[in-house]
């Protein structure tokens, strides 16, 4: 099969000749795609058939739910509970890994909702969700009258709370797919009668102005296909059901291309191991295929630890099992002479309200640790005992060429438009600016050491007694710590100079990997040390 270019940059995305392999066949009628980012398996809805099944590449298919409520759309929130919108009783619920089931939204303004189709999530845990009326349709749902005069969209605000009408009630025929842009300031939502494609503004407070249509006549008297399901890759394309399989729109409105399908498609969601093969579910069976591009970075794909449907989730501080580290060595001495100290990644977009990771939680770790005050005062006690301050910052030109997106980190750069050299994000945070006789090393790596200037300096410098500080803790720090301590250096940790994105995170690298790479300390006993 071949699928159909019409802009030359559609060829960038995916193959023109990518094969279209059939996952598994034989159902009623299938939608709601989502991919497990720990377990590896495929979530999808066989609406008619109220049931929902699951597919890995090892068992295949299997069911996973009976009966479903005649579940559609479904995502995962950030800490991978199943956010599912159910026909049957006109409601967004979510389920929790325990089992609990949990209803988000089923009324607005005293009458039920028509029938939640589509979800999404923003980075802050508010939800937003399309109510066509669907679900009160035969075969699709449960034929009843309907309470609400109109079909709407509507987000459920971070902590809970009756459903925000975010549109005028008559501006949708029948709201479907919906999503965000990669920097979350768009939201995109096709409407399947109308045809076309709406996008908006999204404001700090979550709230939707300035709508527009973005792409219209997503229509064809040839081939069987509406505007259903909806995804935003990594570089903004929208990738929307249409006429024969998928349509691939630019971000600026332009057509780029048609991916497509041996039957009618429904909806779709990337996944696989980097999220570059994109499920189709098409009516009887579920297709998948390989693209050049990933997803947009969804708030549920940075979970890196096993999470919901039946696997042990990470511990909390509080209940976590006592870990096994020794003290702070009580007699630990460092010669200034030969001491460098590393100060990485502590700039805005990292670890500061604001930045691009904000919604990572860096922010409240870093203040729970006290990580700025803690390195600026170890710094200056180092600038003080003529110990070399070296900051690593991650830097990427504006479009961040050069940087490969081989890992979630890196794409997570280019997704967030994020410490982009000369803005805000890019800068240190207040208090660990750059003093002079310090030195300022460049990467666009995880470690301190790759592809940078570092081990030069501390040759020429003649240091070869590494303190290692900044964010984040369980990534940029200890893949320092790790390579440092391969290349022959004393490494030394303290590590309340180090912050991540919670606790549990820390202590995970603190407690375990760093004990066998470093002296993991802290710094009062770094200062100390320095004599």
């Amino acid at each position: 099969m071949t699928h159909a270019t019409l802009r030359p940059e559609f060829e960038e995305l995916i193959d023109p000749y990518a094969p279209v392999g059939q996952v598994g066949t034989g159902f009623t009628f299938t939608e709601g795609p989502i991919w497990h980012p720990i377990d590896h398996y495929l979530l999808f809805s066989d609406m008619p058939a109220d049931v929902r099944r699951r597919w890995d590449p090892g068992r295949g298919v299997a069911e996973a739910r009976r009966p479903s409520n005649k579940c559609n759309g479904m995502t995962y929130d950030a800490e991978l509970n199943l956010i599912v919108c159910e026909h049957a009783t006109s409601s967004l619920v979510r389920e929790r890994s325990d089992g609990r089931r949990e209803v988000l939204a089923s009324h607005f303004e005293g009458q039920e909702l028509n029938s939640p189709n589509d979800v999404c999530l923003r980075s802050d845990g508010s939800i937003y969700f399309s109510d066509p009326y669907f679900g009160r349709m035969p075969v699709f749902g449960v034929e009843r009258p309907r309470q609400l005069g109109f079909q709407g969209v509507y987000r459920v605000p971070p902590g809970g709370g009756a459903p925000q009408l975010l549109v005028d009630r008559l501006l949708f025929d029948q709201p479907n797919g919906l999503c965000f842009s990669p920097d979350e300031k768009l939201l995109f939502v096709n409407d399947t009668v109308q045809t076309l494609i709406r996008v908006f503004d999204v404001a700090g407070d979550g709230s939707l102005s300035n709508g527009r249509i973005f792409a219209s006549g997503i229509r064809s008297s040839l081939e069987e296909g509406v505007p259903d399901g909806m995804k935003c890759d990594q570089r903004g394309n929208i990738w929307v059901t249409a006429p024969g399989g998928v349509w691939v729109y630019a971000p600026s409105g332009d057509l780029l291309g048609k991916v497509r399908a041996p039957e009618k498609v429904a909806n779709l969601a990337w996944g696989g191991p980097d999220f570059h093969t994109l499920f189709l579910t098409a009516t009887h069976s579920v297709y998948r295929i390989e693209t050049k591009v990933g997803a947009r970075r969804e708030p549920f794909m940075n979970a890196r630890t096993p999470g919901a449907m039946g696997r042990a989730a990470p511990q909390s501080a509080e209940s976590r099992p006592s870990s096994p580290q020794p003290s702070p060595p009580q007699n630990l001495t460092l010669d200034p002479k030969r001491c460098a100290l590393i100060i990485q990644d502590m700039q805005n977009d990292v670890i500061s309200d604001g930045g691009a990771f904000a919604g990572s939680g860096a922010p409240g770790h870093a203040r729970e640790q006290n990580v700025v005050e803690n390195t600026r005062r170890l710094a200056a006690a180092a600038r003080a005992r003529g110990v070399a301050v070296i900051h690593v910052w991650f830097i990427v030109e504006r479009g961040a060429p050069g940087l490969t997106l081989n890992a979630p980190l890196f794409e997570g750069v280019v997704d967030n438009n994020a410490l982009v050299r000369g803005g805000w994000g890019a800068a240190p945070v207040s208090g660990l600016e750059p003093q002079a006789g310090d030195f300022v090393v460049e990467k666009m790596r995880m470690s301190a050491w790759e592809g940078s200037r570092l081990e030069t300096i501390l040759k020429a410098q003649g240091r070869d007694m590494i303190i290692n500080t900044g964010a984040w803790t369980n990534m940029s720090v200890e893949h320092t710590a790790r390579t440092g301590a391969d290349k022959g250096y004393f490494m030394v940790v303290p590590e309340d100079c180090c912050s991540t994105m919670n606790a549990v995170w820390h202590h995970a690298s603190i407690d375990y990997a760093m004990q066998n790479v470093a002296v993991v300390t802290n710094v009062e006993a770094v200062i100390k040390a320095l004599g």
